[in-house]
């Protein structure tokens, strides 16, 4: 059994990543405390640096969650384009570079990309750069770990359980169960890959 740290465990990405890690010990983290363990903002090195000493001894990090903002290429500010930045991207590549200071020897950290790197849909311009940034990231990263460390990247399709959300904006896009991608998220943390890109799609 594994300590494993589950952020964003509350939204559906979170829950359908719980599905993977059952047999784990998992200590929940989001940015509402409101039934997590611990509460944690990724956009803040401080907020980072907290839970991993608060949580002590942990084997894996596990994060579902980056914000992403939604606009034409044409409209999109600055303002917009760093929100996802940095959330997506630099708040994800935060996790790795400030947690392998503090996860166990041999420990795995799984990151979130999205299907929208490639296959693009109107709107979706930053959190598709961003995603294919942290898939290039994890592929680049994982040559420079220390103690063994392992990092991947989960890349799903859009979930079944969400697609009454997000339906309208992916015609032709086929769903996929949260139990499916869950096991992507079960593969990064129990298997002996790194430097991957786990990409769920139908």
């Amino acid at each position: 059994m594994k300590t494993v740290i589950l952020i964003g465990a509350n939204g559906k990405m979170g829950k359908a990543a719980l599905t993977g890690l059952g047999k784990h010990k998992v200590i929940t983290a989001g940015r509402s405390q409101d039934g997590c363990d611990y509460q944690v903002d990724i956009t803040s090195e401080e907020s980072l640096r907290k839970l991993f000493k608060e949580v002590g001894h942990f084997d894996a990090v596990v994060n579902t969650v980056g914000v992403c903002e939604y606009a034409t290429f044409e409209e999109m500010t600055e303002a917009q384009w760093m929100t996802t930045v940095m959330s997506k991207m630099m708040g994800q590549i935060n996790i790795v570079r400030i947690g392998q200071e503090y996860i166990a020897d041999k420990g795995s950290f799984t990151l979130i990309t999205g299907i929208l790197n490639l296959k693009p849909i109107p709107f979706a311009i930053a959190d598709a750069t961003t995603s294919g940034a942290i898939d290039t990231f994890v592929k680049c990263v994982a040559f420079e770990m220390p103690r063994g460390i392992r990092v991947n990247s989960v890349n799903p399709t859009v979930l079944a359980e969400a697609w009454d959300v997000y339906g309208d904006m992916m015609p032709g896009f086929q769903p996929v169960p949260s139990t499916l991608v869950g096991k992507a998220f079960e593969r990064s943390v129990d298997g002996f890959i790194t430097g991957q890109v786990i990409l769920v799609d139908a």
